[in-house]
């Protein structure tokens, strides 16, 4: 009986009606902490994680995990595409022009990348094509000069499919009329949204009239190369470098995208140590709570004590009461963050769509709606410092309660 003697009192003491309200309001309220600090610590961890896997899906879909190039450009291009293939990295090549350019259309400019591609190549290392709002990457035939636009360039621009815009480079063509800037119109034959600020500052061709655009000839800018694992790009461009030999060189997606991604890392590691501090200050409330059981509750102790508890029993019982407290918290904090983590993303669309506020703009951040990711690691993490701290805070009331002398508490009963 005395073994199961922690147990059976530390549970009733939870369940039992206090004659000291106040004990059980603050009781209540380190539970009630509890549960939030779990749940808003989910939910913004959820969130950060949907942001880490936008980046990665989206704009590193978008953005090439490496580059090739070689100066002045690149003649015989396949072959050295079919050479990059052989490596047990690199599972996607496609060639490429890249021009920097303005566009003009009905008294609106806007600046940009204009991408020169081959559509037949460009699925192996872009998203883009499972992204086309309007048209398709197919319509971008050579010769054509049409021109695939990311839906917020259009928007700015105020143009459709079907419009004509006009591209302005920053070279100078010299004629005998003077210097004159170099200016292409295009024909929108699509448009695409990737949901992210590249919507803005992206735009494809095909890569025969970039060529012609940039003077380039038969050459091309270089090679666009995708990889099974972005996080071993740097390594592996300085791999491709060095086979290749002198003259090429490589650029991975750090180069554009790293400070981004190392962004939202650390803002996700400070976010969680915050919040866990939340967590730990609803955990310690349990500490005032169980001093004044303790304090509350001498009598029952002395007699226990009398009765054969040993000091370790005692103990036992405050430390079941306050993990009790704390697991209830931390259980009702899981299940909310879990269900919150699960629909903030159309919680908020909802209420975006309700009220016509618009929380992200991926115009200003790099993507228009607000992700979540749930990860079982993060749920695990969370339960165990939570319950981990739940427990440290039982220790010094257990203590005080084992203390307890039973000739002093009855000396006057």
């Amino acid at each position: 009986m005395l073994d199961r003697l922690p147990f059976l009192v530390g549970l009733r003491y939870v369940r039992a009606k206090r004659r000291n309200h106040f004990i059980s309001f603050i009781s209540l309220i380190s539970m009630l902490g509890l549960t939030l600090g779990v749940t808003v610590l989910i939910l913004v961890l959820s969130v950060m994680n949907g942001f880490d896997h936008e980046l990665r899906t989206r704009i590193l879909g978008m953005v090439p995990h490496t580059k090739i190039e070689y100066q002045p450009g690149l003649i015989e291009w396949e072959t050295l595409a079919d050479r990059l293939m052989e490596r047990d990295r690199v599972i996607g090549v496609a060639p490429y022009v890249e021009q920097q350019g303005m566009f003009s259309a009905g008294g609106q400019n806007q600046g940009a990348m204009v991408t020169g591609i081959d559509p037949a190549w460009e699925e192996q290392v872009s998203i883009v094509g499972q992204h086309m709002r309007e048209g398709a990457l197919e319509d971008l035939a050579p010769g054509e000069w049409n021109v695939v636009l990311g839906s917020i360039l259009a928007n700015r621009l105020r143009v459709g499919v079907g419009d004509r815009v006009t591209l302005l480079v920053p070279e100078a063509s010299i004629t005998p009329a003077g210097v004159f800037p170099r200016l292409k119109r295009f024909t929108v034959s699509g448009i695409f949204s990737v949901g992210a600020d590249l919507d803005g500052s992206l735009a494809y061709a095909n890569i025969e009239d970039m060529q012609t655009l940039a003077r380039l000839g038969d050459a091309i800018g270089g090679l666009r190369v995708e990889l099974d694992d972005l996080f071993v790009a740097g390594s592996e461009t300085q791999a491709i470098v060095n086979d290749l030999g002198p003259g090429y060189v490589g650029r991975d997606w750090t180069f554009t995208q790293g400070s981004l991604f190392q962004a939202i890392q650390m803002e996700k590691r400070m976010i969680g140590l915050l919040l866990t501090v939340i967590v730990a200050v609803a955990a310690f409330n349990i500490v005032s709570t169980l001093v004044m059981v303790v304090t509350d509750k001498r009598a029952d102790i002395a007699i226990l004590r009398t009765i054969g508890a040993t000091p370790r029993s005692i103990m036992g019982i405050f430390i079941v009461q306050g993990l009790t407290i704390g697991l209830i918290g931390i259980a009702l904090g899981v299940l909310a963050g879990v269900v919150l983590a699960l629909t903030i993303s159309d919680l908020v669309a909802w209420f975006e769509a309700t009220f016509g506020i618009q929380f992200l703009d991926a115009g200003v951040y790099f993507v228009s709606h607000l992700p979540s990711r749930l990860l079982f690691d993060d749920i695990r993490d969370i339960v165990l410092a939570a319950f981990g701290l739940t427990f440290l805070s039982t220790l010094y009331p257990a203590w005080r309660a084992a203390r307890v002398q039973p000739a002093d508490v009855l000396r006057y009963e």
